[in-house]
């Protein structure tokens, strides 16, 4: 091992894993990491403030570590986290309401429409290409339509 790390103070080293969990974050985001980050940054402090032995800082480290993990589920439930757009990735349930134009005729319930430069399969009622119909609601990527 080299000196650098047996010299090490205890304090940084939780400081440094402190932060390198929470910057993992950003590459595994999950919203877990960042938790467990805080608490060793919590743990490098109180090992910096008042010198203890490896065992108690793992002690408060896994204290800390259970407690910020469920405070921050306590929370995350309390204060769930609402989009200002939530159709965002679903393209289907954002052209409900749309009029689009049947480019393959719609039989036995089946069809495609044209929407913006292509085309969508769609599922309505029996209709004869180039009529207009308008979209009640989206399948999966299925297109349910109504006549106009």
């Amino acid at each position: 091992m080299p000196d650098w790390i047996s010299n090490m103070e205890p304090h940084w080293a939780w400081l440094s894993i402190g932060v390198l969990l929470a910057a993992a974050e950003i590459v595994a985001p999950g919203f877990f990491l960042v938790w467990l980050g805080a608490a060793a940054i919590v743990t490098g402090i109180v090992a910096w403030i008042a010198p203890i032995g490896i065992p108690l800082q793992l002690a408060i480290f896994a204290i800390l570590s259970i407690v910020a993990l469920y405070a921050g589920r306590k929370y995350l439930s309390d204060n769930p986290i609402t989009t200002t757009d939530p159709l965002l990735n679903q393209r289907g349930g954002r052209l409900v309401g749309e009029v689009l134009t049947v480019t393959k005729a719609i039989e036995d319930g089946r069809g495609r429409a044209k929407v913006g430069d292509g085309e969508w399969p769609v599922r309505g009622p029996d209709v004869a290409e180039g009529a207009k119909v308008r979209v009640v609601s989206a399948d999966g990527g299925v297109l349910v339509v109504e006549l106009t």
